[in-house]
Order: structure tokens, then sequence, then C-alpha cells
């Protein structure tokens, strides 16, 4: 996807050409209502309310709680919905041991008492694929997991079409939302993401969650969706949802040639094809009747 900055909007003509409507944070295209929201960073009594609803005591140093990408089918109900209380939801689920570095002791896990305490996963990795829910009351808001009833995704050999998303058209809406971020004290990086891009044919978005390490350990969670707008909006809408993580020490890319500084890994789009595959799958959404 190209860069938020880098867009400057959609004219008039196209958006007319296409049958969209420009709407607050975002647009209304072929029966679907696609909004972002970028909220600032938590204060601290919004901290407490997220540590409460979280019950733990740890969160990333830069919690955007406020913003969000929404994605809602007016005519089936369908709501997707991707935001940071949800995704740190999964990560205390998921519980992960957390990733041992002989700098620990230094920089992170100090109490009071100087104790060093690894007894939670600092790097916040999720296994978010965001939230979802079948909205019968239009004035209905419902965002996080235990207010939404799921909708049900099924494993399919169908392929996102790469080549549908590389045709040259034009953007109707581009953005992208920072959910959370943490510098681990400067020994690396661990933020989650995601990009909207919706064109006159369909609609595109990328979660991306990435963890670097440095020295130790680099991981990365993609989760892709796709919609192809047919010609007709009473059909049924199609979804497909890739979800792909990758993940390699640093001692094991050494290992296959790769560099050994953390320099070399800034940016995860040019890491992103070295790491290995854990895990891949694709899921269409079962819309309800």
């Amino acid at each position: 996807m190209a860069t938020a900055a880098a867009w400057d909007g959609p004219t008039a003509a196209e958006l007319k050409a296409a049958g969209a409507e420009a709407i607050p944070g975002g647009v209304r295209l072929k029966g679907w209502v696609i909004q972002t929201n970028k909220g600032p960073i938590l204060n601290s009594a919004s901290v407490n309310l997220f540590e409460d609803k979280l019950q733990t005591t740890h969160l990333p140093e830069m919690v955007f709680g406020e913003s969000f990408l929404s994605l809602q089918h007016a005519q089936t109900g369908i709501r997707l919905h991707f935001n940071a209380l949800d995704a740190l939801k999964a990560w205390k689920q998921e519980a992960l041991p957390p990733v041992q570095v002989p700098a620990a002791a230094k920089w992170k896990f100090r109490s009071p008492s100087d104790q060093v305490i690894l007894d939670y996963d600092y790097t916040f990795t999720t296994p978010y694929c965001g939230s979802d829910a079948l909205v019968l009351n239009q004035d209905t808001t419902q965002t996080s997991l235990d207010e939404c009833s799921s909708l049900c995704w099924e494993d399919t050999d169908d392929q996102i079409d790469l080549v549908a998303l590389s045709a040259k058209e034009p953007i109707l809406l581009y953005d992208e939302v920072i959910l959370y971020e943490d510098e681990l004290a400067d020994s690396g990086i661990s933020f989650l993401t995601v990009r909207v891009r919706v064109m006159p044919t369909g609609w595109f978005l990328l979660q991306r969650f990435w963890l670097r390490v440095d020295d130790v350990l680099m991981r990365l969670r993609d989760t892709r969706l796709y919609c192809s707008f047919g010609s007709n909006e009473e059909v049924k809408p199609v979804v497909l949802r890739e979800i792909c993580w990758r993940e390699a020490t640093f001692a094991a890319m050494d290992a296959e040639g790769y560099p050994s500084d953390s320099a070399a890994y800034a940016d995860p789009n040019l890491v992103a094809r070295k790491l290995p595959v854990v895990t891949q799958k694709t899921q269409k959404l079962k819309v309800p009747s």
C-alpha cells in the first residue's frame, strides 16, 4: 500500500463515477460504510480504565484507545472493527511467555524493589485479526469482543486477487491507523497498525503486528482482508481474510546469511519475505442469511 501522506484524497468526479459518497472520516460505497478515527494517546485516566478492563497493570507505552477502523455493510449487518482494546484483550488471552533478553534486567522489568519481573509478554504480541459482529440494530454501537456476536469464518482455497489489487484505479479512501506502539525502552520496536484502501471495485485492508527485539527476535503477524464489489449491490458480499505469521531469531537469520545488525531490519515491508512462515491460512466470511 502507498502511504497515507502521499494520498491527496478523491476528487468529486471520482466519487461520483464510483457511486460513492464522502462521509466524516470515510466513505459510503456499494452498501458499505467505511470509516477511520484517529484519537490521541491515552491519558492517565483512560489508562486506568484500560487497565481495569484488561485486568492488568501492563500496557504499551503508546495506546491510541479512541482510534479505530470500521467497515459496516448495511444490508447484511456485517460489521468489522479494529481497535486497541480488543487487540490487547487478545494479547492477554494468548499470554505468550516473555522473550528472554540479556539486557532485560537493565531496562524494563524492575519493580520498585529492584527485582526483575518477567511474568508477562512485554512485546504485546497479539493474535488479533479484528472484531466482527452482526449488527441487527443499525443504531447499536458494538466495539469490544465481549459485546459482539461474532461472525463465522470458514477455511477456503480461494485467494485474495493480487492482480485486481495491482490494477490502476482511483483511490476513494486511504488511511493508516496506529492502535498501539512500544519502543521496548530503545531495545527494539513493537506496534500494531491497520491500513485500508477503498477503490471503485472493492476494498482491501492490512492489519500488521511487527516486533523486533534487537539482536534477539523478529515477529510479523499480518491479517489481510479483501472484498470485491459485484455489479449488483443486492448480492451478498464476499470477504476473504488471509492470516500469515512469520518469525525468526537473529541467530537463525545470521545462519541463513542475512545481516545480524538490527539496523538492517528497521522496515517490516523489506523484512517480511525474509522471515519464515509460522502459520498461514485463508478464510471466507460466512454471510448470514
